[in-house]
């Protein structure tokens, strides 16, 4: 009976140890996020005013200080093919200072610099915002209407069509589809992507796959076809445009993902804590339609939606790299 009345003053002292220990670890890191912010929150965007990431980061911060009872500022850090920005970010070394932008813009640049000056995974999701309307373009005078169509064309006149992509992960899915499709084009580089859409207007140019903000202004002027939008669904602001998947040709599927990223250092309940508000400022309708008036469509996701998204694009861009036989020039 002793042996057994011992026995169970163990056990419960266990129990009791082990669950001091779980409330003490419960108690640590929420705390963290139940403080949070404690000063004013800066999100560091790679491109100058104006951009579409630029425009969707403060719609969130005009939202963002009745939630969280500190301002959100904006710093702009373009250039450098976002490396500028990202190492502002890293180098801050702050969780009050967030990464906004596009994960495109940087889910390349293992496949563009043979020495990259940080680890991809240090740039941890946290929430997804928006999904920037890529699009492939044709001469609003050419009788293509299709991908299709221009598929048969191109294999028709093999080496006579050029065409041109944004540079990047656009690029590298443009090249790609090319080569699935089997099409002899002649790329034309630019620098300017607003003179691409121009002379694309002007029947310079036979196909340009661009964010839908460049393309849109020789679109709605009559200038400009769009055959097919580069996303996983139909565009509610170009109903009439299929997807890529919906033309037959999924090898084009680029999602313009643009979102919150934090370090690595930061707890999983922070991230879900930011999480939470970015999701909810970013339902607001002003900001959706703020979004589509610059060629964006609200999506918005928490951690692992986003992680997820992300992971999807790292593993499309390795396998374009393979196929393509990429090596990372710069």
């Amino acid at each position: 009976m002793h042996t057994l009345k011992v026995q169970a003053v163990a056990i419960a002292t266990a129990l009791l140890g082990s669950v001091a220990l779980l409330a003490q670890a419960q108690a640590q890191t929420p705390a963290e996020a139940q403080t949070w912010p404690q000063r004013p929150v800066k999100f560091i965007v790679p491109f100058g005013p104006g951009a579409g990431a630029d425009i969707g980061a403060r719609l969130l911060a005009e939202r963002l200080p009745a939630r969280w009872g500190k301002p959100v500022v904006i710093e702009n850090r373009p250039g450098g093919d976002s490396l500028v920005a990202i190492q502002a970010f890293l180098s801050a070394n702050d969780d009050h200072v967030l990464l906004f932008a596009p994960s495109g813009n940087f889910t390349v640049h293992p496949f563009q610099f043979a020495k990259l000056p940080y680890t991809p995974a240090d740039l941890v999701p946290i929430a997804r915002v928006s999904n920037t309307i890529i699009a492939v373009g044709v001469p609003g005078s050419d009788k293509i209407n299709t991908v299709s169509e221009f598929v048969d064309a191109a294999r028709a006149a093999p080496g006579i069509f050029n065409a041109t992509a944004v540079q990047g992960f656009t690029e590298f899915v443009f090249d790609y589809f090319v080569k699935i499709a089997g099409l002899s084009l002649q790329k034309v580089p630019y620098r300017d992507t607003v003179q691409a859409a121009t002379d694309l207007g002007e029947a310079r140019l036979k196909i340009y796959m661009s964010s839908y903000a460049i393309l849109r202004p020789q679109t709605e002027a009559g200038r400009i076809k769009l055959i097919a939008v580069n996303g996983r669904e139909r565009v509610a602001s170009l109903p009439n445009v299929p997807t890529v998947f919906e033309a037959g040709y999924p090898s084009l599927e680029y999602e313009g993902l643009v979102g919150l990223f934090g370090l690595k250092s930061m707890s999983k309940q922070l991230n879900e804590k930011i999480a939470v508000d970015i999701v909810a400022a970013t339902r607001d309708p002003v900001v959706s339609e703020r979004l589509a008036a610059t060629a964006q469509v609200a999506n918005p996701g928490g951690p692992m939606e986003f992680a997820q998204s992300v992971d999807r694009q790292r593993a499309s861009i390795a396998q374009i790299a393979r196929e393509l036989d990429i090596k990372p020039t710069r």
